[in-house]
């Protein structure tokens, strides 16, 4: 396939900046797009300033990219050039979109008057109709700089960068144009408000479903998109029946997404990383819950929800419902086993709860005074061996190190109940905290089954959990997502590129992926949970006894059941999925 001659521009609201599943397709595709554009590839987004500052290294532009920043600037816009701090290190433009903010009106006049779209005052809109005049005004340099000597290719993720292709478009600018539509912006609205979603939308009429939702203008600049691009593709089978209904467009190409799956040298390496990363949750574990009471975390069973706080949508509401259900079938059995279930998603907070911050640093402080005494321990048993024919053990600490650790054992001893939440909401009646304690789940001592709600991304800074996201899923025995709406499916891919057993649901297209190219999931330890058309109440009672079916292993199950997740994952590898796209582009330039 030759597109040796092509400069490939990927356009997204998410590029070094995280909001949804967009961020994770465009950071782990990157290495592999790199190596096939090298220099001829560049990410195009919105600049957040401080937000972007974490990933994005600002550098002087050499080649084509120095003449199109400077024309742009000359213009009158404003931009940054520079590399993504990612694998593959590619190159990224940031626009400085809010800049142009005073034209905000007359873009949106022309935008209705060449359109027919017109647009009211609200923030995504806005920023919409911003930044697609001014990208449009980049392409447009772009495309006087090349002078047919290379073809270029626009890659579009999602409406809120989609505004731009119609204005191309209307400007005959000399480019090709992809569009990928991960999710339909009328399904996120439509799908928790009714049962049967994919029989549903079969008989909707879809303007008025989005005048219901007061997402009109929206849904058009998304239609308009899906219309105006020369190759329109979508993230799997069941999206691709979805935007046949909603957007009344069939897609071309069919896009699964994938991950950089690091395969290792040693297959027992990733035991070996999923032993040190569980002890890191040991830790934190202890401080959470050992103020309080003990169990015995050597028979403890990490399990965990994360995605996008759609309490529906990714099945929040079944995973909790389930827990009590869980906990009695453990009861019942009698099985010797703790879980902790921990969910991990992004909301409102004010900060981390005060008792949970001072529990975890009492617990460090505790844990360093330990490991700071134990130093001390062999030199002390090696001089009573040499003066004195007996070891007594009471001269192993002084007096002063044994009374300063009970002190800080005294003040970390609590009572009352562990919190199910780690940090102060800024909503009181938050859906997943009340669902938590409509299921009577308060992390009682006799519970078999504990709660920890962390509503916010997991990091190796500033966290307490001290670990990124793909650290805890590496520590932790299964993955655990229900969605009831999930185009795609980034978290069960996840835990298999970690080699952790995951759950997922018949309502994702990635199960239909999963299917396709493995029939014998189950036994790999990749479960299909079967919603469609079924009663919520079994559901969740079999989520619970699937759950339980991973919990009740023995260790020595469980380990050959990670061995077998992660002598699958390489076929969710972009380099075994990339194909899809270049076969888009290639499309694309033949039209």
């Amino acid at each position: 396939m030759n597109l040796s001659n092509s400069i490939l521009l990927e356009i997204s609201w998410e590029v070094c900046r995280q909001i949804g599943g967009i961020y994770r397709v465009l950071r782990t595709k990157a290495p592999v797009v790199v190596e096939h554009f090298k220099e001829n590839y560049c990410i195009i987004g919105p600049d957040f300033k401080e937000i972007s500052n974490l990933e994005f290294e600002e550098i002087h532009p050499s080649g084509i990219y120095s003449e199109v920043i400077e024309l742009f600037i000359q213009k009158g816009f404003r931009a940054r050039f520079g590399k993504w701090l990612v694998t593959g290190n590619p190159n990224v433009i940031l626009i400085d979109y809010l800049f142009y903010f005073h034209k905000l009106q007359e873009f949106k006049y022309f935008f209705w008057k060449d359109h027919g779209i017109e647009t009211f005052d609200e923030m995504w809109l806005n920023d919409s109709i911003l930044f697609g005049y001014q990208l449009t005004e980049l392409i447009r340099i772009f495309t006087e700089i090349l002078k047919n000597q290379k073809r270029l290719i626009l890659h579009f993720h999602e409406w809120i960068v989609g505004s731009a292709i119609p204005i191309i478009k209307k400007n005959q600018l000399d480019a090709k144009i992809v569009f990928t539509t991960h999710a339909t912006l009328l399904a996120r609205y439509i799908a928790p408000n009714v049962e049967n979603f994919y029989d549903y939308i079969k008989f909707i009429n879809p303007y008025e479903e989005a005048k219901k939702f007061n997402i009109f203008p929206h849904y058009l600049i998304e239609r308009a998109a899906t219309f105006g691009c020369d190759v329109f593709t979508t993230v799997s089978e069941i999206t691709k029946e979805e935007t046949r209904y909603l957007l009344e467009k069939e897609v071309d190409i069919v896009t699964p997404n994938g991950l950089n799956i690091q395969k290792f040298i040693a297959v027992h390496e990733h035991e070996n990383l999923h032993g040190f990363f569980k002890n890191k949750i040991h830790e934190f574990v202890a401080g959470y819950f050992f103020p309080y009471y003990v169990f015995d975390l050597d028979k403890t069973i990490y399990i965990f929800i994360s995605g996008r706080y759609e309490f529906r949508n990714k099945g929040f509401d079944v995973f909790i419902d389930s827990l009590s259900h869980l906990n009695y079938l453990i009861k019942a059995h009698n099985l010797d086993v703790t879980v902790v279930a921990f969910i991990i998603t992004a909301s409102s907070t004010k900060g981390y709860h005060y008792d949970v911050l001072r529990n975890q640093y009492q617990y460090d402080e505790l844990k360093h005074t330990c490991e700071k005494i134990a130093q001390n321990i062999p030199e002390r048993i090696l001089s009573q061996i040499i003066y004195s024919p007996q070891i007594n053990l009471n001269l192993l600490m002084t007096e002063s190190e044994e009374m300063y650790l009970k002190r800080i054992y005294h003040s970390w001893k609590k009572k009352g109940l562990p919190s199910v939440v780690t940090h102060e909401l800024n909503y009181p009646n938050d859906l997943i905290l009340n669902q938590i304690y409509k299921n009577h789940l308060y992390n009682q001592p006799e519970s078999k089954v504990k709660v920890v709600f962390h509503p916010d991304f997991l990091s190796s800074f500033g966290s307490i959990f001290k670990l990124d996201y793909l650290d805890f899923v590496k520590g932790c025995h299964l993955g655990v997502f229900p969605s009831y709406y999930e185009p795609w499916g980034y978290t069960p891919m996840e835990c298999s590129a970690s080699g952790i057993p995951f759950i997922t649901t018949d309502y994702t297209g990635f199960s239909l992926f999963l299917k396709e190219k493995l029939p014998n999931h189950n036994e790999s330890g990749m479960f299909i949970l079967n919603r469609r058309n079924k009663d919520y109440n079994r559901i969740v009672e079999e989520l619970a006894h699937l759950i339980f079916s991973v919990v009740s292993m023995s260790r020595r199950e469980r380990i050959q059941l990670r061995f077998k997740v992660e002598s699958q994952s390489s076929i969710f590898d972009w380099k075994n999925l990339y194909h899809n796209y270049l076969n888009a582009y290639q499309l694309a330039l033949e039209k």
